[in-house]
């Protein structure tokens, strides 16, 4: 195979792509912009930055439809899986990572493949010819956003999104927070104590309810509004919304027990997670906001525990551009105008790391299949990859559009199980058990394609 895939944009989708596509034996050019060309949240011009938080999720592949999206990732050999599980943080049930080596793997595992020509300029128009997939995410340059919209015949959908603060872990007052995963879920002593917490009673609540709902917010440029995903809310957004409300979210007391004062139930607890394997940075979990840095610091320090912070990070919030994908994209991730163009990532309208790289390990492998003159199957429908691009390439209503997480609720029904909550464990077991075996015999028919490739 002579002709190259071009690849636009090297995070968790492009870099995704790119390692599937190249692993079935195609030349794939990678354009990633950075470091020539930064942006508002990228600090290194690494492949697979993670930006965000360096949290993957829930790692459950039988309970939940993002653990699921993990174990069909590792089945397909992914990239981005086979990373995370070689820097894996403690935290609970999920799977974080300790974000800079994971980066840093990525990228080296990317520019050591034969089949793989990583290129650092940037891309400005959506070409006429050539083999293309466009991953640029929630951060695509103002030029090439431009073009896409003027192919697209419309303006660009956008929300925003916030990113949270990380503190450092030696500026945290132990004498007040203490290390426990809710319910104590974990199978090892590390995971069952993930997280730092940091108690608050009602007074001190209540009080940081209204520094939050007072304090001086990052102002949108005109002509912008303010949606936003609601997976990732600013927590002042969270606050408007009730004053109880961060306390039945990130913020509920449930499932901890303060060894400081056990006979004490907090009213509120903010919770940290490790952000680094060394342990010496913490990210505030679901603290994702738009305060502006002054602010920020001292709201902050009216948690418990944090009267003294110091921060590696503090939050922040960008423009997230994302396509009408139901109108726009066929059952193959082609843009119906040019089939030589693939759109893959959040710009497709999917919403999280995991999310991301499924669609970008969908469009790698699509688009190679492609080149080699043939043709997949369909992507079966009751996987969790199958789903979620159901969704966005069809099954969602174009009028309503937003970014989703993978969900059970993008499922097709089994018959015969139980409804409601009290069905819920049965039920869900049936539906990851039936994807389990849709992805495995799919990924069957490629086997002889791959193998070749190696």
């Amino acid at each position: 195979m002579t002709e190259e895939l071009h690849i636009v944009g090297g995070g968790m989708a492009g870099s995704e792509a790119a390692w599937q596509a190249a692993r079935h034996g195609v030349s794939v050019v990678l354009h990633e912009m950075r470091p020539q060309r930064g942006t508002f949240a990228h600090k290194t011009g690494n492949l697979g930055e993670m930006v965000c938080s360096n949290s993957f999720r829930s790692d459950d592949d039988e309970q939940n439809a993002v653990g699921l999206l993990h174990w069909e990732m590792r089945a397909a050999d992914g990239l981005v899986m086979t990373t995370a599980d070689r820097h894996r943080l403690p935290a609970g049930g999920a799977l974080a990572v300790d974000r800079e080596p994971f980066a840093e793997d990525i990228t080296g595992a990317l520019r050591a493949h034969p089949n793989v020509r990583v290129s650092h300029e940037e891309v400005t128009e959506l070409p006429d010819e050539g083999q293309w997939i466009f991953a640029t995410g929630p951060l695509t340059s103002e030029a090439l956003g431009a073009a896409i919209a003027r192919e697209t015949g419309s303006e660009a959908l956008a929300f925003f999104d916030a990113i949270a603060p990380i503190v450092y872990a030696e500026s945290i007052d132990m004498s007040q927070a203490w290390m426990q995963s809710r319910y104590d879920k974990g199978e090892t002593e590390d995971e069952r104590r993930a997280y730092l917490n940091c108690p608050m009673d009602r007074a001190t609540y209540e009080a940081f309810v209204d520094a939050l709902l007072a304090a001086d917010k990052t102002e949108f440029h005109e002509g912008e509004t303010a949606g936003y995903f609601d997976g990732c809310l600013p927590v002042e957004v969270m606050a408007e919304r009730g004053r109880e409300t961060l306390r039945h979210g990130p913020m509920k007391p449930v499932g901890l027990t303060n060894p400081h004062k056990p006979e004490e139930k907090p009213y509120a607890v903010v919770q940290l997670r490790r952000d680094n394997a060394l342990g010496t940075l913490f990210n505030i979990v679901g603290f994702q906001t738009k305060m502006k840095y002054g602010a920020q610091t001292e709201v902050l320090r009216m948690i418990p525990g944090l009267e003294n912070a110091r921060f590696a990070r503090l939050g922040g919030i960008h423009r997230n551009t994302f396509l009408n994908a139901p109108t726009l994209l066929d059952d193959r991730m082609r843009l119906r105008s040019r089939p030589n163009i693939r759109f893959a990532g959040q710009i497709t309208g999917v919403e999280g790391y995991v999310e991301s790289a499924a669609m970008g390990l969908l469009a790698g492998r699509l688009a190679a299949a492609e080149m080699g003159g043939g043709s997949l199957a369909p992507v079966p429908q009751d996987s969790a990859h199958g789903a979620l691009v159901h969704h966005i390439t069809g099954g969602a209503e174009a009028k309503t559009f937003q970014p989703m997480n993978v969900n059970f609720g993008l499922f097709r029904p089994l018959e015969g199980l139980r409804g409601g909550r009290k069905g819920r464990r049965e039920r869900y077991k049936a539906y990851t058990d039936r994807a389990k075996a849709a992805w495995t015999d799919w990924l069957a028919t490629q086997a002889p394609a791959a193998a070749a490739a190696e």
